[in-house]
This record gives C-alpha cells, sequence and structure tokens, in this order.
C-alpha cells in the first residue's frame, strides 16, 4: 500500500513495525498451515457462514465493510493472525452477507515494512480459503504512474509486476497438493476483468486499466526508480498485493484487483503526497469504490 507511517507497537510487539498476536512466534513457520487450524476454530467459534467471495479492503477502503451483514472479528481474536499497524487498517475480518452474497472482508491487511515475511503477509488469504471462499476481490491504493490517470481514478489490475523481491510460496510446501510452480499468467481472471468493466459501465463509473507494481517501502520510490517503472511497463505503483495474489492463485481462487489512485507519482512531478493525503483520497473515492464492488460482488 501507500502507507508511509507506523502507528505505534502494542503489547506483543518486539520493536517497531514488528507487532503480533501473542499466540504468532516470529519464525518461518509462522503464517504457514500449522497455524490455520487454530484460527479457522476460532472463527467458527463466532459464526457458521460459509463464506463464498473473499474481500481484501486496502487504505482507507474499509468502510465498505461496515455494509456487510455479519460478525466483526478482531485480529486479535484469531490465533496466528498477524495484526495491522499501517494507518486506515482497522484489523478485522468481517463475515456476513454482502450484495446477496456470502463474504469475508479483511479490513484491512498487513504489509512487509510492517516486519511481516511474504508468507505471513499471505496467511489471511489462505485462512480465507479454508474458511470456504473461491474467489478473491483485492483492493489497495496506490500511486499512478500512468500521467493518463488522475488521483481519485479507480483502476482495474490487469496484472503485475513483483519487485519487492519476496515471495510468499518459498519454502516447504503446506500440502502435496499444492503447485510447486504455480503459474501466473492470467493471475487476474479474464472472465472477472470482463465483469468489472461490465459493472463499472452499467454504474457510469470510469475505470482505468493497468498494471501493479510493488515495492516493499515504507519509503516512496525516487524519481530515477519511478522512471525505471514506468519502463517497465507499470500503470501504478504500491506496497501490497501482489503476495496475496500469488497464494490467491496457487490455492486455486479466481481473482479480481481494483485500485484507487490516490496520488500521482509522477518522476518529474514537483511533490509527493504525504500518506496522510493517500488516507485522505482513499476515503473521497470511497463511494464510487464501493458502488463499483456492490455491483461487481454479485458476478463473482
Amino acid at each position: 500500500m501507500r502507507e508511509a507511517r507506523h502507528e505505534p507497537c502494542r503489547t506483543g510487539s518486539t520493536g517497531r513495525g514488528s507487532r503480533y498476536h501473542h499466540l504468532m512466534s516470529d519464525t518461518k513457520e509462522t503464517g504457514g498451515s500449522e497455524g490455520l487450524g487454530h484460527a479457522l476454530e476460532a472463527i467458527r467459534e463466532r459464526t457458521t457462514v460459509t463464506p463464498e467471495v473473499a474481500v481484501i479492503l486496502g487504505s482507507g477502503l474499509g468502510p465498505l465493510a461496515d455494509e456487510i451483514d455479519g460478525v466483526s472479528i478482531p485480529y486479535a481474536d484469531v490465533p496466528g493472525m498477524p495484526l495491522s499497524s499501517a494507518p486506515g487498517h482497522a484489523g478485522r475480518l468481517v463475515i456476513g452477507a454482502l450484495a446477496g452474497r456470502p463474504v469475508v472482508a479483511m479490513q484491512g491487511r498487513v504489509h512487509p515494512y510492517e516486519g511481516f515475511s511474504a508468507a505471513q503477509c499471505s496467511f489471511p488469504v489462505a485462512l480465507m480459503a479454508r474458511l470456504g471462499a473461491t474467489s478473491l476481490l483485492v483492493s489497495n491504493a496506490c500511486g499512478g504512474l500512468n500521467p493518463h490517470f488522475e488521483a481519485g481514478d479507480l483502476m482495474l489490475q490487469l496484472d503485475f509486476i513483483n519487485a519487492t523481491a519476496q515471495n510468499p510460496l518459498i519454502g516447504p510446501l503446506s500440502s502435496p497438493e499444492l503447485e510447486r510452480f504455480p503459474v501466473m499468467y492470467d493471475c487476474y481472471d479474464p472472465a472477472y476483468r470482463t465483469a468489472a468493466r461490465s459493472a463499472a459501465l452499467r454504474l457510469g463509473i470510469t475505470l482505468r486499466e493497468g498494471v501493479y507494481l510493488a515495492i516493499t517501502g515504507p519509503s516512496y520510490a525516487t524519481r530515477a526508480e519511478l522512471r525505471a517503472f514506468r519502463t517497465l511497463g507499470a500503470d501504478a505503483i504500491g506496497m501490497s498485493t501482489v503476495f496475496e495474489v500469488i497464494r490467491a492463485r496457487q490455492l486455486g481462487l479466481r481473482v479480481v484487483g481494483l485500485s484507487v489512485v490516490t496520488d500521482m507519482a509522477l518522476p518529474d512531478g514537483h511533490g509527493h503526497a504525504t500518506g496522510d493525503e493517500v488516507i485522505e483520497m482513499a476515503h473521497r473515492s470511497g463511494e464510487t469504490f464501493r458502488r463499483l464492488v456492490r455491483e461487481l460482488v454479485p458476478a463473482l
């Protein structure tokens, strides 16, 4: 995501940007399949809903979760769940009904710049799949690299570039049934991309399209880096999403990705937005984003 700062660490933290659940040790195994069973049990004590669609809500986009008719579970109540510390991330799982579909929504995510590994960042995706989700709608706030974009635009993710030098699938397979080398061609489902375009057209929403590039952060990119990323074919840049999509595709989930362009990250611009300005723009674009998601979810 586009966040630039951290909130103070709370109980169970070992240092800046490394806040964990008290049952979640800082080891290579954290975020692996061994923690899924306990997490699943904790959730099933709160709800029996079997979600069909998983939704990840990025910076400033969390208010959509308030429209879900169901239960809200703090991440701290789910064993093994990494805890959000970034601005604009409430840190709750919300399970219930949205637009007539049973869903599970992450009201906030975690990022590598908070001290989490790629596997830990993607742990919630594996959990939502275990709950029953077969589709994933992933969202984020991002900086626009394409000069034809404007702050406030919505962008349909067509593909991604993983510039983090990390991958959530590194390490032993959690199950022999999983593909060791999952193919990332068409990681964003072609039929879901068509459904997103149709939903935007029905609502009269301008939906940009482009390639999302992920860096680890938390520092924003330099002018030279932005020029290089644009040369690589990136239309938008952020600090999240790719680990979640990679894990989802290994698990067989169909994925659609939406971005809110919260600022323009142009290498020859006069200045760069602050973290607070990013969150403010995400909130301002939130109603349009929520309208599009409500229209799209029934098609997933």
